[in-house]
């Protein structure tokens, strides 16, 4: 199990989903959309802090962002 990849490939389908762009997730989480774009490439670790930042824009629980398949 890759959790950076679990990670990255739902937050790019959850973004998708909304609708959103990197950018404007970005802006929500108060991040730059050069880290969204990494994270969604499985370039960069990321804290807990901004995994929470990430789900409270997403409106998502956190955990579904690091379910397999989900």
């Amino acid at each position: 199990m890759d959790i950076v990849k679990i990670f990255g490939t739902n937050l790019k389908k959850y973004r998708k989903e909304q609708g959103l762009s990197q950018e404007k997730l970005a802006d929500m989480c108060g991040l730059h959309r050069t880290y969204i774009s990494a994270i969604e490439r499985y370039r960069r670790s990321i804290s807990l802090e901004n995994v929470q930042r990430i789900a409270d824009a997403l409106d998502v629980d956190t955990y579904k962002l690091f379910i397999e398949g989900e």
